[in-house]
């Protein structure tokens, strides 16, 4: 019934695991599925959850009643779930972030995904999610070295670009290395993952030193831009605000 809406885009889906007790320990999760005669009762909480206001389905992870975690389609208009979005972000702004809240939520059996028990099935996607972030990070930190490159060029100081002095001419070579550096990491990785001959460790160290790189791109190239890289006729400050919810 929704994979082919949400592969489509007809459809919007969300993912909820996080909750504000747990944070990055999933293990300490709060939120319960009671098993009744022919339904299911959620009752709990997620936070920082992406499109949740917006999404039509959400996948939510709750702990059953033997304490294995399981997985369940909750659909928008199901009484008792609400998911009310969180204001006030300095960082993707772009994007709905919001908490869901379940007080007795009913859910049919059908509802239930039989495969998925323990964390394994959440941690297959957000493998694959932090693998996209060790990619999606290198596109931030080249806007940010591109948007650097060419201010330098323009901007005149001294009567000529600050791009002819030695110091900015290091921070771009500094910048484009690492950069440099970034796709080869994330490419190699990229060859791991297409041949299945990866764990996880792999894709943890590729989003940290990627999400670390763009972030001291970013600041460099806020630097190089002076007081005007803090407005927003530039993508310097957006990218970075951005870079540290990534980062988290």
């Amino acid at each position: 019934e929704w994979l082919p809406k949400l592969a489509s885009g007809k459809s919007v889906g969300c993912f909820g695991l996080t909750e504000p007790q747990g944070g990055s320990d999933p293990s300490n999760m709060l939120t319960k599925a009671e098993k009744k005669k022919d339904h299911w009762l959620l009752s709990g909480a997620k936070m920082w959850i992406t499109n949740g206001s917006n999404a039509d389905v959400s996948i939510i992870w709750a702990k059953t009643d033997d304490g294995v975690i399981r997985g369940f389609i909750v659909e928008m208009g199901d009484e008792g779930f609400t998911a009310p979005e969180q204001k006030g972000k300095h960082s993707l702004r772009a994007s709905v972030t919001s908490e869901l809240v379940f007080q007795d939520c009913k859910i049919p059996k059908d509802r239930l995904l039989p495969k998925a028990k323990g964390l394994s099935g959440p941690f297959s996607c957000l493998n694959r999610a932090r693998y996209g972030i060790a990619w999606g990070s290198i596109g931030a930190a080249q806007a940010c070295f591109d948007a650097a490159k060419q201010y330098s060029l323009e901007r005149i100081q001294f009567d000529r670009p600050i791009a002819s002095f030695q110091l900015i001419q290091m921070k771009l070579a500094t910048m484009l290395r690492e950069i440099t550096k970034a796709q080869l990491l994330a490419y190699h990785l990229g060859q791991k993952v297409d041949s299945d001959n990866w764990i996880p460790e792999f894709v943890s160290l590729a989003k940290m030193n990627n999400v670390d790189i763009a972030l001291d791109t970013a600041r460099v190239a806020r630097d190089i831009h002076g007081a005007n890289g803090v407005t927003s006729e530039y993508p310097i400050m957006r990218h970075m605000n951005n870079l540290e919810s990534v980062k988290t």
